[in-house]
């Protein structure tokens, strides 16, 4: 069968697509078609020859097989070892079989293929951290992702994450006018304690552009007000854009590059139609690494950066705390054992593990800050990155993976972990539930909120 009605090799478009994409309950008939859906194999040999530049190449060539890479990953060590596990072997025997067989590979090993791109590997690039020769199987992996859903070959919720971008811009059913109700809605509800708290929409040349995670529109609005709150406490010129708000894309963890395109353009065009100074995005690690550090090439920009300087939240905090523009009642600060996640997406790819301790260091009591071992940009995967937190099909695994995050935690004995990042947050979440060690998780946006020093101009009339 070439194409089934929902697995097939054309891209959701449209919302009608989406909600018929979504109608099929927890994917059933969509896995289904997946077994007869054919390889084109022409194709997919084509498209290697067309994007499978020298570095690639060079890594699957000069792979020395020391198994250097095996400790790195935090799968291999959750999965009792296996060898089958270790990144080398993972890429060789998936990316780098399509590429000696010249794409004639069967429906079952482009499947098999589809489990090991989602299930065994989370892209957080820690592997190229310690292999010898600078291979780094988590990029190859994310190409590896984009010649499976050309294919077809792609977990049900990822089809629909990169349909959302398409269909909305957005990584769910949200729209620019949903965004602006919504953020508007929530700043009125928290005019009262904040007087003078606004939302300016649109406004040019501002200082920051503000864009977020649609998540938060959907799921947690309270996060939008919040950071209102704290661009109102420092005093900030800012804005938001009404169009090209979402920062997210769930498109670069399905491996459809043309909606990654298509998403992070929609940044960039608020970027050069409102002028701000700089763009501040939330606290989202993938969101960062998809519109900072991977967007400008998709968008093709020569110099690789984005139309205006773009920083990650946990900057602009640090920067605001460590100038004054907020300041932490001492009293206030956290006096019970904390720990901190370190994302991936910003702390390995952007190397930001100053700004997030800085913001420790105002926020909590001297002796009572925990690190994880190892941390920083040694740090393990929150164990659900790369989509693993959202896929399904391969549930049981994602929970397998949580192991390594749990047992960092409980041996820093904190209850507390801080966790700057919506894939990290949705994971220890996750990894509590499933495993009952009884510790609270938070963004750092409620946390400041409830230590600030407010100034008595900014103070509600008594």
């Amino acid at each position: 069968m070439p194409e089934g009605k929902f697995c097939n090799k054309k891209p959701v478009e449209t919302p009608e697509g989406v909600n018929e994409l979504l109608s099929d309950t927890s994917g059933n008939i969509y896995y289904k078609e997946m077994k007869e859906l054919d390889v084109d194999s022409d194709l997919l040999w084509k498209t290697i020859q067309n994007t499978c530049k020298s570095r690639t190449k060079t890594w699957l060539e000069i792979c020395a097989h020391c198994g250097m890479c095996a400790e790195s990953c935090f799968l291999y060590q959750v999965n009792g070892r296996d060898p089958k596990q270790v990144p080398a072997y993972k890429i060789q025997s998936t990316l780098g079989e399509i590429i000696r067989k010249k794409g004639k590979v069967s429906n079952q090993f482009m499947r098999d293929t589809m489990e090991v791109a989602w299930a065994k590997c989370t892209c957080c690039n820690r592997c190229g951290t310690y292999c010898p020769h600078g291979i780094d199987t988590g990029i190859m992996f994310g190409y590896l992702r984009g010649l499976l859903y050309q294919q077809g070959f792609v977990p049900w919720e990822l089809k629909i994450g990169a349909g959302m971008h398409r269909a909305y811009r957005a990584q769910m059913d949200v729209t620019d006018e949903d965004f602006v109700d919504t953020f508007e809605w929530m700043v009125e509800e928290y005019e009262d304690d904040y007087p003078g708290l606004t939302v300016p929409v649109d406004k040019e040349n501002a200082d920051i552009m503000y864009t977020v995670n649609a998540r938060e529109v959907k799921h947690y609005p309270e996060d939008l007000a919040e950071a209102a709150v704290l661009f109102h406490m420092a005093g900030e010129n800012w804005t938001v854009p009404s169009k090209g708000w979402e920062e997210t894309s769930l498109a670069m963890f399905a491996g459809d590059w043309a909606a990654c395109k298509m998403q992070v353009e929609s940044v960039y065009d608020a970027m050069e139609r409102l002028k701000p100074k700089r763009m501040v995005g939330t606290e989202c690690g993938h969101a960062h690494r998809a519109t900072v550090i991977e967007g400008p090439y998709w968008a093709g920009r020569e110099n690789g950066l984005p139309p205006a300087e773009s920083i990650h939240y946990v900057e602009w905090l640090a920067e605001a705390l460590n100038t004054g523009k907020l300041k932490i009642d001492p009293s206030k600060r956290i006096k019970e054992l904390v720990t901190l996640q370190d994302s991936c997406n910003y702390i390995r790819n952007q190397g930001l593990k100053k700004a997030t301790r800085d913001i420790v260091s105002h926020i909590v009591e001297p002796g009572y800050f925990v690190e994880m071992s190892p941390n920083k940009e040694h740090n393990y995967c929150c164990g659900g990155g790369g989509g693993f937190n959202g896929i399904g099909l391969f549930r049981k695994q994602r929970n397998v993976a949580l192991r390594k995050k749990r047992d960092q935690i409980l041996a820093t004995g904190a209850k507390l972990v801080l966790a700057p990042c919506h894939n990290c947050w949705d994971a220890i979440r996750d990894l509590e539930e499933e495993y009952e060690i009884g510790i609270r998780w938070s963004f750092l946006k409620p946390i400041i909120i409830k230590m600030l020093d407010i100034p008595d101009h900014l103070k509600p009339e008594e």
